[in-house]
């Protein structure tokens, strides 16, 4: 009798990069890592911080679009950078494994202890971050490493946008995807630390509520806040996904800032 399978191997963008992760418990990585990671537009040779990276698939979709990008994983779950580390040195993902590195660290940690675990200052040009955005309360569950990765704590984003800010380079882009009862709390914890904050929203289908936001915001600017055209995921009467949207989830195209 053969044993349970325990975890899986799958594609993004069209097959150019594989990830390792679990089955049936725990966060699945999906259309919101790729959005997020179509956030990073940049062709010159940069370092990206992804916060909370779990299997990696974000990361990794930035490593495959952006030939020149350093990419390093922080995640704090032991069992996720487990998964992170085993995604990277997939065969399938030889062409860049050289680029992307996994570090076990917890993005809430403050000065000292936070350059000791990695989290340097001054030391990515971007950084993206799909934080669990899930109130604590709402849809629980029994599976400890779902709800870690779901179940948003209080200030959430008040402490990543702060590591944020500090390991990232002046003039340098935050990137991030999260819902859009998060909104102030975004803007706040930007403070005085980012401006030039852009937000889109996605929306199933026209006509129908926002379920996600995207935001990006510069290290140091002080432009004003913009509110971009909204983000169509589906046509309507349909789940098919729009040709934008398709061109995200496979590596096609990056969204870029106004």
């Amino acid at each position: 009798m053969t044993g349970a399978v325990t975890d899986t191997i799958d594609a993004f963008h069209r097959g150019l990069f594989h990830i390792v992760q679990p089955k049936g418990r725990g966060h699945r990585a999906g259309m919101d890592a790729m959005l997020l990671a179509a956030l990073v537009a940049d062709d010159r040779p940069v370092r990206v911080a992804d916060l909370g990276a779990g299997a990696g698939a974000a990361g990794l979709a930035v490593a495959s679009r952006l030939p020149k990008a350093e990419v390093v994983l922080f995640e704090r779950s032991a069992e996720m950078v487990d998964y992170a580390r085993r995604s990277i040195e997939l065969s399938d993902n030889a062409h860049m494994a050289g680029r992307v590195s996994v570090v076990e660290a917890d993005v809430t940690l403050t000065a000292k202890a936070r350059n000791d675990a990695g989290l340097t200052d001054e030391s990515f040009d971007h950084v993206i971050m799909n934080p669990p955005f899930n109130d604590a309360g709402d849809r629980r569950t029994p599976d400890a490493l779902k709800a870690e990765a779901h179940a948003m704590t209080d200030g959430l984003f008040e402490s990543w946008i702060r590591t944020a800010g500090a390991i990232m380079i002046p003039g340098g882009q935050l990137s991030l995807i999260a819902r859009p009862q998060s909104i102030a709390e975004i803007i706040d914890a930007c403070g005085r630390r980012f401006g030039g904050i852009e937000i889109t929203a996605v929306h199933p289908r026209e006509g129908e509520n926002a379920v996600r936001i995207l935001v990006t915001a510069i290290k140091g600017s002080r432009a004003r806040l913009s509110l971009r055209a909204p983000l169509i995921m589906h046509e309507e009467g349909s789940h098919k996904f729009s040709p934008l949207v398709d061109d995200f989830n496979n590596g096609r195209a990056a969204y870029r800032r106004l």
